[in-house]
C-alpha cells in the first residue's frame, strides 16, 4: 500500500525506522524484530541505505521480506551517494519487482573522511534530481527529508525553504522530518512550509534519548538543538542509563501526545535498530489514543 493512501484512511500513522546490519546473523535478527512487531500494527517500517551504498542488497532484501514475509508495508531509503543514474535505476527496478511501492529518496551524507557531498559521475547532485528521475520513470510513492530546525548545510532557513520546496515540486508525496525535541520548532516549520506553498503531509521524526553523549553526536551532526531543560535534566542523571533512558522516553511520549492532538499526519520513530523502547513508547502512545467512533475495539 502506498503511504501516501495510509496517511489518508488513518488518524495518526506511526512508522519505525532501521538500519540493515551488516552481518548475516544480525540481518535475521532484525527480521525477527520486525516480525515482532506486527502485532502492533504498525503504519510501516522503513530500511536505510548504508553509507555509499554499502548495503543497498541487504536494503532491497529487508524491504522485501518485511513487506511479502511479515506482512508489515514498508519503504526503502535511496540516496545519490556512489551511484549513478543506471545503478539507481537497477535498485528501484529490483523493488518494484518484489513489490515495493514506497521509496525515500535522500541526497544522502557525504562519505565518511569527506565534508562535502560530490555527485557520482553520471550520478545525481540533490534530492530533487533524484526524485524527477523517479517521478518520471515510475509509479513509487516518493518520501523526501526536512529539517525543522533548517538544513546543516543551508545557509539559513528561507533558502532551505526553497531548496525543499523545489523537491516537493519535483514530485514529493509526502515529508519526514529530522529529529527534534521542541514540537515549537516543528509547528512553525510547518507554518513556514504551507506558506511556502508546501501542502504535502509533514511525519514528524522522532528519536527517544538513550544517552547523552549519542543525542548529543547525533544533534550535531543533523543541525538539532535539545530544549535547554531537557538537556539540564539528562545531564544531572547522565551516568545513571536507566534514569537517561526513563526521561527520554517520558518527553517521547509527551511529545507525541502534543503532537497527535495538534492533527500530526505521522509519527517515524528513529529506533538506531534498538526496538525496545520504541515499542513501549509506541504503546503507551496507543493506548491513549481513543477509539474511532463506531469501533469495536
Amino acid at each position: 500500500m502506498r503511504i501516501i493512501d495510509i496517511l489518508n484512511t488513518r488518524q495518526t500513522a506511526f512508522s519505525f525506522e532501521f538500519f540493515p546490519p551488516k552481518s548475516d546473523i544480525g540481518f535475521w535478527d532484525l527480521f525477527r524484530t520486525a516480525q515482532s512487531l506486527k502485532p502492533l500494527d504498525p503504519s510501516y517500517i522503513s530500511v536505510t541505505y548504508g553509507a555509499g551504498g554499502s548495503t543497498r542488497r541487504k536494503t532491497v532484501d529487508l524491504v522485501q521480506r518485511i513487506r511479502n514475509d511479515v506482512g508489515i508495508e514498508t519503504m526503502a531509503h535511496l540516496t545519490c551517494v556512489g551511484a549513478d543514474k543506471r545503478e539507481i535505476g537497477e535498485v528501484l527496478d529490483q523493488l518494484k519487482t518484489g513489490g515495493v511501492e514506497n521509496v525515500l529518496a535522500l541526497r544522502g551524507d557525504p562519505p565518511a573522511g569527506t565534508t562535502e557531498f560530490v555527485a557520482t559521475e553520471g550520478g545525481f547532485r540533490y534530492a530533487n534530481e533524484l526524485v524527477s528521475f523517479i517521478k518520471d520513470r515510475y509509479d513509487f510513492c516518493i518520501g523526501a527529508a526536512c529539517y525543522p530546525e533548517v538544513h546543516p548545510e543551508a545557509p539559513n532557513a528561507d533558502k532551505d525553504m526553497d531548496n525543499l520546496k523545489r523537491k516537493v515540486d519535483a514530485g514529493v508525496d509526502f515529508l519526514i522530518t529530522q529529529l527534534f525535541f521542541s514540537n515549537d520548532d516543528f509547528n512553525r516549520f510547518c507554518e513556514r512550509a504551507q506558506q511556502a506553498g508546501i501542502n504535502v503531509p509533514v511525519i514528524a521524526g522522532i528519536m527517544p534519548i538513550q544517552s547523552v553523549s549519542q543525542i548529543k553526536r547525533f544533534t550535531n551532526m543533523c543541525g538539532a538543538a535539545i530544549p535547554a531543560d531537557l538537556l539540564e535534566k539528562i545531564e544531572a542523571v547522565e551516568d545513571d542509563a536507566e534514569a537517561v533512558r526513563h526521561l527520554g522516553s517520558y518527553h517521547a511520549i509527551e511529545q507525541c501526545q502534543a503532537l497527535i492532538d495538534n492533527g500530526v499526519a505521522g509519527i517515524h520513530f528513529y529506533t538506531l535498530n534498538k526496538s525496545t523502547a520504541t515499542r513501549a513508547i509506541y504503546q503507551q502512545i496507543k493506548s491513549r489514543i481513543p477509539a474511532p467512533v463506531g469501533s469495536d475495539g
